[in-house]
């Protein structure tokens, strides 16, 4: 069984274009707020917080409602085109909103842009596991990672290349860049990605191969008969959604006030805390592959453990500083490849478990955990970090590695099963 990389990144390609939005998002909207409207720190945060908020609520349900739905598109492209569609038109509004300082206006096309973004954002991340076999969801997951860097870096270039000077430059360029970069990405997505075929390919192929399939003991339900999750697959479940929100409440601590430590702690001035944040990112997005192919190899449960404790040295490795040192670089490499282990892996546990016709809905899980944890991480180390003191940044963070390590301990299902290859090369084979 191998892994078709062009049907894999024909489906990253939705994947890419909500990444390209993202990316635009997180850096220009908190300068439209403050330069342009005038608002605070805490208003501005707290507007940035609304999409996490909404996501709690909104990824669950239109990520079940796409695994109700049955068209000759298939389940998941309807809601991509659609939510596509709505999401750039809004994003259009935006600039205008900006430039004619009209606070209603740019409130409400952001809003709209939000609802719009989480109606297709579970669909889009579902698609994947819905045309990949379950035993190559992880290098399939490898492989969305990559093309949702891809989409950032795009955004991040467009910014460089299109935005002007000063504080309240008009940003109408940049947005309508990303505009055109999602509708073609869409576009070449609808008219390549024959869900409903490759669907039930990947179907064929898992029953063709039930020794990778760690519950191939489980008696298949009878055709339109959804089966419930039995006991230790909820108790897995459970665990494994705890371990998505620890991991988080540790990872995203450290990156959410990482900017504020650096000043603080290493009196890191002129943005060079953000030397480290792109050594953690670059190593993160170098080790995707290859920690896909050692999944398939070891299995998912014993590289994201690996992953947790790859996060546990390099936070208390680099909270040991209390001053700069160029060897804290060491520390984020290792944090970097860390996440990666855990990051490529995760999402397809926790959609392994779901039956095939519940992915969406599950899917919509794992963002309610990761999403709430990065939700009230900030508050939680950010007390810390007043009332107590900064050096307890990598502390907390170190806390919550252990916690996420525990639980997964407890997950005893949505692994693999890893077969050995009869040689090397036979780990690089591609399907066209």
């Amino acid at each position: 069984m191998k892994l078709n990389y062009r049907r894999t990144i024909l489906t990253g390609l939705a994947f890419m274009a909500i990444y390209s939005f993202w990316q635009t998002y997180d850096n220009i909207v908190p300068l439209i707020l403050k330069h342009s409207f005038g608002m605070n720190e805490i208003i501005t945060g707290a507007v940035m917080a609304a999409d996490n908020v909404l996501a709690l609520f909104l990824l669950p349900l239109f990520g079940t409602l796409s695994d109700k739905v049955d068209t000759k598109w298939g389940k998941r492209k309807p809601f991509i085109l659609i939510g596509t569609a709505l999401t750039v038109v809004a994003i259009a509004f935006m600039p205008i909103g900006d430039n004619a300082r009209n606070l209603p206006l740019f409130l409400i096309s952001t809003g709209l842009v939000l609802l719009f973004m989480a109606f297709f954002r579970s669909p889009a991340v579902a698609l994947m596991p819905d045309v990949t076999p379950r035993p190559l969801r992880s290098k399939g997951n490898a492989i969305i990672n990559l093309m949702g860097t891809v989409g950032a870096i795009y955004a991040l270039l467009m910014t460089g290349l299109v935005v002007g000077d000063g504080k309240t430059p008009d940003y109408t360029a940049l947005f309508w860049s990303v505009i055109i970069f999602m509708v073609i990405s869409i576009c070449v997505m609808m008219l390549t990605v024959n869900e409903k075929k490759w669907g039930n390919e990947a179907r064929e192929l898992e029953k063709a191969h039930p020794e990778l399939m760690q519950d191939a003991e489980e008696e298949a339900p009878a055709e339109g008969v959804k089966r419930k999750l039995s006991g230790p697959k909820k108790k897995s479940l459970i665990f494994l959604l705890l371990s998505v929100a620890f991991w988080y409440m540790a990872y995203n601590a450290v990156t959410s006030a990482f900017s504020r430590y650096a000043t603080e702690v290493w009196a890191l001035e002129n943005g060079g805390y953000a030397d480290c944040l792109m050594v953690a990112t670059v190593a993160a997005v170098i080790s995707y592959i290859p920690l896909g192919f050692l999944a398939s190899k070891i299995g998912r449960k014993k590289s994201i453990l690996m992953g947790i404790v790859g996060l546990f040295i390099g936070f208390f490795y680099v909270g040991f500083f209390m001053q700069y040192h160029f060897m804290i670089n060491l520390g984020f490499v290792l944090i970097g490849v860390s996440w990666g282990a855990i990051n490529v892996n995760s999402f397809p546990m926790v959609v392994e478990i779901a039956n095939d016709g519940d992915v969406g809905k599950y899917t919509g899980y794992y963002y309610v955990f990761s999403m709430a944890a990065q939700i009230l991480t900030p508050v939680l180390s950010g007390i810390l970090l007043q009332k107590v003191s900064y050096i307890t940044l990598f502390p907390y963070a170190c806390v919550f590695s252990v916690l996420a390590f525990l639980t997964m301990m407890m997950v005893k299902h949505g692994d693999t099963r890893p077969v050995a290859k009869k040689s090397v090369l036979e780990n690089f084979d591609i399907d066209d």
